[in-house]
């Protein structure tokens, strides 16, 4: 990989996390049309998740500040009714029991935890037909037309009131299968979450904030698991590097463009975008078909 590839990627990358234009299609295609060899198998494409996963905790900072201090506490008072259960139970205490939920903060934690645990799941059985996925046009292309249908669909929703308070723990479980689904290369994670959230009813500003913060813990995860390459990475030498390059150009970009769905969402201009993905579906087919 030479720097000005790991720079174009990482722009790609930026541009189309936050776009519900699937970053993950454009990567695939972008390496597959110039033959673009990371050479440490997913752990460029994570650490370019990783550069715009920054961008959200700068854009969302407050938010998510107050959700982990909201998180530990809310762990360590099941950590108290834990205890509490016991000593109750086997030494014939009497005890009262902690309230776990007390705020909206602390509602939101728990439903990022349930959305969390679909996608995992979802994520983890698709990886290796992931990694087939991208190895041609074919799955791409045809995913991104399915998430420009889906855009047009969900674009014209009126979006609804539905903010943490409102929201219900299946909703929760829902939007994380459709995160989940998104692993698939084509196919937009905000896309995919943001449609889930105005298909429930959910407030549009709320909806794109919570796609965004729910994408945390997957790409995290995500991270975790690629760290088995860091090794390769690292000895590589230049390479890493630019992959280093790559994950700030996505970082930076990537804060302009959560700026720019914001705005998108609000207004309802969905359907640019799906128009963009049809088009660039079919000619990822064209490619796939004719271009061997």
């Amino acid at each position: 990989m030479s720097l000005l590839q790991a720079i174009l990627l990482g722009l790609v990358q930026g541009i189309t996390e936050f776009l519900p234009v699937s970053s993950s299609g454009h990567l695939a295609i972008f390496q597959y049309i110039f033959k673009v060899n990371t050479d440490t198998g997913m752990l460029f494409e994570v650490m370019l998740h990783l550069g715009t996963l920054i961008a959200v905790c700068v854009v969302f900072w407050k938010d998510i500040k107050k959700l982990f201090i909201e998180g530990i506490h809310l762990l360590a008072d099941a950590c108290i009714n834990l205890k509490t259960l016991f000593s109750n139970k086997f030494r014939h205490g009497n005890d009262a029991y902690h309230r776990i939920v007390t705020n909206a903060y602390r509602k939101f934690v728990l439903l990022i935890l349930v959305t969390t645990i679909p996608t995992g799941i979802i994520g983890i059985a698709l990886n290796g037909v992931v990694d087939m996925a991208s190895s041609s046009l074919l799955i791409p292309g045809i995913c991104l037309i399915i998430n420009a249908i889906v855009l047009l669909l969900v674009g014209s929703l009126p979006g609804g009131r539905k903010k943490v308070k409102a929201s219900g723990y299946k909703e929760a479980a829902a939007i994380g299968i459709a995160q989940g689904i998104a692993v698939l290369p084509g196919i937009s994670r905000s896309g995919s979450t943001i449609s889930a959230c105005l298909a429930l009813g959910f407030d549009r500003n709320f909806a794109v904030k919570y796609s965004f913060i729910a994408s945390l813990p997957a790409i995290i995860g995500a991270n975790i698991l690629e760290l088995r390459h860091l090794g390769d990475a690292v000895s590589s030498g230049g390479n890493f590097l630019y992959y280093i390059i790559g994950m700030i150009v996505a970082g930076v970009v990537g804060y302009v463009c959560i700026r720019i769905m914001m705005y998108v969402v609000s207004n309802k201009k969905f359907s640019y975008f799906a128009y963009y993905c049809a088009i660039v579906g079919i000619i990822s087919l064209g490619f796939n078909f004719f271009a061997k």
